[in-house]
C-alpha cells in the first residue's frame, strides 16, 4: 500500500493540472491532501484522482468559504469516517476514516503555525487521542507545522515543547516514521523565503501498523515548465510512504 501525503498550497490553483499527473506518477493507493479547497482547481484534482481508481473520497470542505483550506481524503478501497468523541477542533483542520480493505485507519491532520496561539491545544488533542487509541492499526499524517529541534530545522525556530510532542507521541507507541527509518538523516519538506529548510510533514504510525512500513520519502515533483525550481508544484514536498 502507498500512501502519498500533500499540501498543495492554496487549493493547487494553475498548478493543478501538473499536480494531477504528479499524483499519478507516485501510483498511490491512498491521498492525503492539505489546504484542498472547494473551487475548481482542487475539485479537478479529486476528478483526477478518481478517474485513475481513489474513488473513494471524503473531505472537510466547506462549501460556503471556497477559498479556505481543507482536507481530502481519497482511496482505492472504500472509506468510512471514523467517529470520536474527543478530536481536534480545528474546523477543516483533521480527517479520520478507516480503509476498507486494510482495516487501517488513516487520520488526516493541518497543525495551525505557532504564532496563531493554537498549535498547543491540537497537539495535546492528537497526544490524548494517541494514548486511548484501542482500534488497531493506524496513522497521523499530513502538515504538522511542527519538528524537532535541529534535527528538523536549518534555523532554530521549534521549541520545547514541540519536541516534547514528538517524544510523547512516541511512549505512547506512535513513531514518527521517517525518523523510524532514517534517525539521523536531514531532509525537508519546506522553505522559507530566506531558504532555510525544515521538515513540517510526517507520519506518525502506531505500534500495530510500524512493522508494515517499508519506505518514508519526501519528493518535491518538478513543474514542467520550470524544472529546476524546487516548488513549482507546491510550497512543500510529498511525502510519500509505502507498507508491505
Amino acid at each position: 500500500m502507498r500512501l502519498v501525503a500533500w499540501n498543495i498550497r492554496a487549493g493547487g490553483g494553475k498548478r493543478a493540472e501538473h499536480i494531477c499527473e504528479a499524483l499519478r506518477s507516485l501510483a498511490p493507493d491512498i491521498v492525503v491532501l492539505s489546504e484542498y479547497r472547494s473551487g475548481p482547481p482542487s475539485r479537478s484534482i479529486a476528478a483526477a484522482l478518481a478517474a485513475n481508481g481513489l474513488t473513494a473520497q471524503i473531505d472537510t470542505l466547506n462549501e460556503l468559504k471556497p477559498n479556505v483550506n481543507g482536507l481530502l481524503l481519497a482511496s482505492r478501497a472504500p472509506l468510512k469516517r471514523v467517529p470520536l468523541r474527543a478530536k481536534p477542533s480545528e474546523p477543516g483542520r483533521w480527517l479520520m476514516a478507516r480503509e476498507a480493505e486494510t482495516g487501517i485507519a488513516i487520520a488526516g491532520m493541518h497543525i495551525p503555525n505557532q504564532h496563531t496561539g493554537r498549535k498547543q491545544g491540537y497537539h495535546a488533542s492528537v497526544l490524548a487521542l494517541a494514548k486511548r487509541w484501542r482500534s488497531g492499526p493506524a496513522l497521523f499524517v499530513g502538515d504538522t507545522n511542527s519538528g524537532k529541534s535541529d534535527l528538523d530545522e536549518e534555523r532554530p525556530v521549534f521549541i520545547t515543547s514541540t519536541d516534547q510532542w514528538f517524544d510523547d507521541l512516541a511512549a505512547a507507541n506512535w513513531h514518527d516514521g521517517f525518523r523510524t527509518l532514517h534517525p539521523d538523516k536531514r531532509e525537508y519538506t519546506w522553505y522559507s523565503h530566506k531558504q532555510n529548510g525544515f521538515r513540517l510533514d510526517q507520519i506518525f504510525v502506531n505500534a500495530a501498523l510500524l512493522p508494515t512500513l517499508r519506505a518514508v520519502r519526501h519528493i518535491w515533483p518538478p513543474h514542467p515548465d520550470q524544472p529546476a525550481r524546487r516548488d513549482g508544484l507546491s510550497d512543500h514536498a510529498a511525502l510519500v510512504a509505502d507498507f508491505a
